[in-house]
């Protein structure tokens, strides 16, 4: 007997419309329920953020990555992969740049005579990490805004001095509408990433970056007969009761048995034109951070924190990510790779800016802060954009905003990163809300004799 009769989506054919590591995740476990499975993918590339690109010569990651130990579910994948024994481990050093100045905050004895908050502040700061940090029933926070469950945990000059400002650069004007769930992930991540002794952080990363990770992925998945079809972008789903027509651009109509949507939920509501007005009002609920992302090649490290936390409003990015702080300089011809990511509200004006003028600013910012810095150090400067980016866990996010995995459309389903609600945007959530939507849809997938067929429109 066929091992695979069994299986509840024996034969059935699905587009994953979206190519991140969430669709592909999404893809590979769907073949493994027996499903028939094509990614459609807008970018020449599968990968999404997670994508690389070319920066002076050295192919790395477009945006700034980095493993944890605590994350299992990357971890899990790595392992079937075959790229566990590729994991690099380092601990790293933090910087924190306020008044003017930049600090080291790497350990304990360096955050007691951290100058910007007295003793009674400090004490309170740590409490709120340790409290945070052991916080296992996070629904609750959902109820509370982000600004007051700080104010009561750290008080009002830790808040003013350290959190607020923090806030603002990550979210702008929308930390008003982010609830306490938001920080409290955020912690309890960043706390997973510290061992015991004097909690340095310990971070990791695969040799060669995502795009090694990418690259075998697509090998594997189409390895198990799994269709990755780039330069595809959708431009309507259309489900006709019994199977779903999706049209690409330039044309072309695909028929597919089902289709499951791993975009974002702006682009969901642009092609699926038969969801209810219900079902548009709560995907419009969805608040999205973008980013605007500066890569730079240097010629010398700027301080060897991998990240430095920025509270000073005048500083046009939102933090200074040293990858070569982890990363070994040799993949990069012994220069150092620096990220300056600026996170923006999607009516932010910054989007509009060139690139030449971002860079003008973000190197001015780089000499006031770092004296040493010259701009002569820079051997390469690219900047990425991303405009839904990251959903933000507002208030209430579950209840009222968090899409379904299913849709009035019988036949297409949402699995996406905004279904994240109880952690942060990185790539370990990202696979485990494709693991468990995976999980959920094997018993909505009935077998059909249905093949898929092409139209030429």
């Amino acid at each position: 007997m066929n091992a695979a009769a069994n299986l509840p989506g024996e034969g059935v054919r699905v587009a994953v419309v979206g190519g991140g590591i969430l669709g592909m995740t999404l893809a590979l476990r769907l073949q493994r329920s027996g499903c028939r499975v094509t990614i459609l993918e807008a970018a020449p590339e599968i990968g999404g953020l997670v994508g690389s690109h070319r920066l002076g010569g050295f192919t790395w990651d477009r945006y700034y990555h980095v493993i944890l130990q605590s994350d299992r579910h990357l971890h899990a994948l790595l392992q079937e992969l075959g790229l566990s024994e590729s994991l690099r481990w380092g601990t790293t050093r933090t910087g924190f740049y306020t008044d003017g100045e930049l600090h080291s905050m790497s350990d304990s004895v360096e955050f007691l005579r951290f100058p910007a908050l007295n003793l009674v502040d400090k004490l309170r700061l740590a409490a709120t990490i340790l409290y945070a940090s052991r916080i296992r029933n996070w629904q609750p926070l959902e109820q509370i805004p982000v600004v007051d469950w700080l104010r009561r945990l750290s008080g009002r000059r830790t808040l003013e001095k350290i959190w607020l400002p923090l806030l603002k650069t990550k979210l702008g004007e929308n930390y008003r509408i982010t609830s306490a769930s938001f920080i409290w992930a955020t912690i309890a991540r960043m706390y997973a990433a510290r061992r015991s002794g004097m909690k340095q952080e310990m971070f990791g990363y695969v040799e060669g970056g995502y795009a090694t990770i990418l690259s075998r992925f697509r090998e594997e998945l189409e390895a198990r007969g799994i269709e990755v079809r780039c330069g595809h972008p959708v431009e309507a789903v259309h489900d006709n009761g019994q199977d779903v027509d999706i049209r690409i651009k330039g044309g072309e109509t695909l028929t597919f048995d089902r289709a499951v949507m791993t975009v974002s939920c702006p682009r969901i509501q642009q092609v699926c034109p038969q969801l209810t007005e219900a079902e548009r009002e709560r995907l419009g609920k969805v608040v999205y951070m973008g980013i605007a992302c500066a890569s730079m090649l240097l010629k010398k490290p700027l301080a060897q924190y991998y990240i430095t936390n920025i509270t000073e409003s005048w500083v046009p990015f939102t933090a200074v990510i040293e990858m070569t702080a982890l990363v070994n300089r040799k993949n990069f011809g012994g220069n150092a790779l620096v990220y300056l990511p600026r996170y923006l509200t999607q009516d932010d004006p910054f989007w509009t800016l060139p690139e030449a003028e971002i860079k003008d600013q973000f190197l001015g910012a780089l000499e006031r802060m770092y004296p040493e810095f010259k701009r002569d150090d820079v051997l390469a400067f690219q900047v990425s954009r991303v405009r839904d980016m990251m959903a933000l866990t507002t208030l209430d996010y579950t209840a009222q905003a968090r899409p379904a995995v299913e849709t009035s459309m019988p036949n297409v389903f949402v699995v996406n990163s905004a279904q994240i609600a109880n952690g942060t945007l990185n790539v370990n959530e990202t696979v485990a809300v494709a693991n468990e939507g995976a999980a959920r849809l094997r018993s909505r997938l009935a077998a059909r004799p249905l093949s898929m067929t092409t139209v030429e429109n």
